[in-house]
């Protein structure tokens, strides 16, 4: 039997999760939507793999995994999200995690990224590993300076809804998520197109 830790402040994400894992039988899963006890917990008791959210506000998951990281060395994380990893890759590198999981991954990806992690092999999509090889096969002058980054399915949508002037509260609304969620989502896709501002972004 594995032990697998779930961090991941939406409850419906972990519960879905949690369900999906422990149908293979050979999972055991702690879920929590919380990062208060974190430290304490993974002190006490062993998991095999940790799946950590990237972002649970105020916090960043790979900040908080780092943190785990000094008090349990030994610890296998795997960064869980629905976000774009790209701009996270190097210090998700860094830290010494083994890797991330897209939410979009199916129950086999899932199961199987798991098993990889647990067996210390590096968990990476293969479309984040080829982009890896091709920024390091261009030189800075080869790289296009101004190149607009990709955005995810959600990030256009909150684009859009930005666009017809609604405030945050309707957005939020409209995309079945909290206004906390809604504000931090924003922050980090003002950050990823190198913006300050509402305006600027749909500029």
């Amino acid at each position: 039997m594995l032990n697998i830790l779930l961090l991941d402040d939406h409850p419906a994400v972990t519960e879905g999760t949690k369900l999906i894992l422990e149908k293979e039988q050979e999972f055991r899963v702690t879920a929590l939507n919380t990062f208060e006890g974190l430290i304490e917990l993974v002190r006490g008791q062993h998991f095999d793999v940790m799946l950590f959210d990237l972002f649970m506000p105020p916090f960043n998951g790979i900040d908080l995994a780092a943190e785990v990281i000094k008090y349990v060395p030994e610890a296998c994380i795997l960064i869980y999200t629905g976000f774009d990893i790209a701009p996270h890759l190097n210090r998700l590198i860094d830290c010494g995690l083994a890797g991330f999981v897209p939410k979009t991954a199916t129950r086999e990806q899932l199961v199987g990224a798991l098993r990889c992690a647990v067996r210390k092999e590096v968990v990476l999509p293969l479309d984040v590993f080829r982009a890896m090889r091709k920024n390091l096969q261009e030189t800075p002058e080869e790289r296009p300076v101004s190149a607009r980054p990709a955005l995810l399915e959600r990030d256009i949508e909150i684009l859009q809804q930005i666009a017809q002037g609604k405030g945050n509260r309707l957005i939020a609304e409209q995309m079945c998520m909290s206004q906390r969620s809604l504000e931090y989502q924003l922050t980090h896709l003002f950050q990823k197109l190198g913006v300050k501002s509402r305006i600027e972004a749909v500029g």
